[in-house]
């Protein structure tokens, strides 16, 4: 036997190229984003409203303004992510034309 290791079994790794790797990913948060952003902004009904504990109006205005902002970063972030790749996606299809992308 030549392999170091176990036999393998099951189903092979599947190749993905890097590039396309990235760009599924990136997508994937760009997808995840709007239940992110959901799930920050339900944060402020598990507060307390009565008691010494309670949190003041004003710091859950605050807080919701952080995360809108927060949530308009990432988008962006994201946008341009894919923006980059799709300009690198199309100069490597222009540099190989015989080929469909």
């Amino acid at each position: 036997m030549t392999e170091t290791g176990p036999p393998r079994r099951g189903k092979p790794p599947v190749f993905l190229e890097r590039q396309s790797y990235r760009r599924r990913r990136v997508i994937d948060a760009a997808r995840m984003l709007p239940f992110i952003g959901l799930l920050l902004w339900l944060i402020p009904l598990l507060w307390r409203e009565e008691g010494e504990v309670a949190v003041r109006s004003s710091s859950a205005i605050l807080y919701l303004f952080g995360v809108w902002i927060l949530l308009v970063a990432g988008a962006a972030v994201l946008s341009a992510k894919l923006a980059a790749q799709a300009r690198d996606g199309t100069a490597e299809a222009e540099a190989r034309p015989g080929e469909t992308p």
